[in-house]
């Protein structure tokens, strides 16, 4: 099943974060992706630290006097990515120690940097507990003794939050993380007894709770929904162990639109309906000097980044039309639709230099690769494009590189690029 996105969206997306200029050439940070195109070669990554730094701080005026930011460095794990919401005063939450030397690299404090994931191996564990990271997050009770263990090897006690696996009550969001089976986090059912067994373990110090209850969330009230309910299982914690809790991370989840039809996760109802949660933490003496907090990745990257492909050939085939790029799924995943879509549909995709008034046709934007499923698009309303043109895949600042196949077909790996105050910074080299 195909979907064509609407053109509208995509032309909104270039409005808000990007410019044209009069050529009609699209433009990053002020730059035009033709030139960079030429300097840095396709395909590539851009991503523009201004529309980061204007989404991170647009969240954080919501949030304020409610939770701060920890960035999701899985969505985007380059260090000057990182760097740039260090900058504007988040903190970190990895799933690996390679992440967590990121973080470090990119400048964020280790005691500002959480760590989560169902399979936090005993090399993983050593090595952030060496570091001195601020918090883990518990999810099975393996896990709890590794942990355990690392923190006597290093003589140190471990500060630890339990994920919680909520019940039905919390789902939501386009991929439901709660409220079903799932390899993430201790079944809310058995919260009780997977606290009593940390609070056993005297290498650990229980300071908090952890949910993520869905992910790519677009509804206010979804989310507001999602962060009382953890508010009532922090409290649920706090007192069970009889004292007040430390961190409360509610997760990220906060989504962006990427299909005809996808509205804008609107920040103004958020903001309104925070006060009666900030009421709830106030009110509890037990959670009044928690630190809450939500790990966006896609929210804060996904809008800043492009991938930039040139176009191959092009070809009729019994009634479609086909663009055949240099780019695709073994840079670009999400966006060919296999990775987690049930239905595949079209990321808003443009051509890098508008087509002066031709009329868009839907068109089937395809990679290099020898399978099928390498289709950036199924049917993108594109102007008509030749050889040597250039093809611009919007909403690319998260989950694109790093969440891809990079190694199939062994085609080179593309460069990224940091724009910021009207310089392309290559943080990635090409090959």
């Amino acid at each position: 099943m195909t979907q064509a996105v609407s053109s509208d969206l995509a032309a909104a997306l270039i409005a808000k974060n990007f410019s044209r200029d009069e050529a009609g050439i699209l433009r990053v940070g002020g730059l035009p992706l033709t030139e960079l195109a030429e300097d840095f070669g396709t395909p590539l990554f851009v991503y523009d630290a201004a529309t980061m730094r204007r989404t991170y701080r647009a969240l954080r005026d919501a949030l304020a006097g409610f939770a701060a930011i920890d960035y999701s460095v899985k969505a985007n794990p380059n260090p000057a990515v990182i760097r740039v919401f260090h900058e504007e005063g988040a903190g970190a939450e990895i799933a690996s120690s390679a992440e967590f030397d990121a973080a470090i690299e990119a400048g964020v404090p280790p005691e500002r940097i959480l760590f989560a994931g169902p399979g936090k191996g005993a090399a993983d564990l050593d090595r952030v507990v060496a570091g001195g990271i601020g918090e883990i997050h518990l999810e099975n009770r393996e896990e709890m003794f590794r942990v355990a263990a690392a923190g006597e090897r290093h003589g140190v006690m471990v500060r630890v939050a339990l994920r919680i696996n909520p019940g039905a009550a919390a789902q939501g969001g386009a991929m439901r993380m709660g409220g079903k089976p799932s390899p993430f986090g201790f079944d809310e059912e058995a919260m009780d007894a997977a606290i009593d067994a940390v609070e056993a373990q005297a290498a650990l110090r229980l300071v908090g709770l952890h949910l993520f209850a869905g992910t790519q969330g677009l509804k206010a009230e979804t989310l507001l929904g999602q962060w009382a309910y953890g508010l009532g299982l922090a409290a649920r914690i706090a007192r069970r162990i009889g004292r007040p809790l430390e961190t409360i991370d509610l997760g990220g989840g906060l989504g962006i639109p990427y299909f005809s039809g996808d509205a804008a996760l609107d920040l103004g109802a958020l903001r309104a309906g925070l006060p009666e949660l900030t009421a709830t933490l106030r009110a509890d003496p037990l959670l009044a000097g928690a630190r809450v907090v939500l790990e966006p990745g896609r929210y804060l990257t996904g809008p800043a980044g492009i991938y930039v492909a040139r176009v191959l050939a092009v070809k009729a085939s019994r009634g479609s039309r086909f663009v055949i790029t240099d780019g695709g799924m073994h840079h670009h995943l999400a966006a060919s639709g296999n990775l987690g879509q049930i239905v595949k549909r079209d990321f808003p995709l443009a051509a890098v230099v508008d087509g002066g008034g031709a009329e868009p046709a839907a068109t089937a934007v395809v990679g290099p690769l020898c399978t099928p499923l390498d289709m950036l698009a199924r049917a993108a309303p594109l102007p008509p494009l030749a050889e040597g043109d250039l093809v611009a895949v919007l909403q690319s600042g998260a989950y694109g590189l790093t969440a891809s196949p990079t190694g199939f077909l062994s085609h080179p790996m593309p460069a990224e690029l940091l724009v910021e105050g009207g310089r392309a910074t290559a943080i990635r080299p090409r090959g």
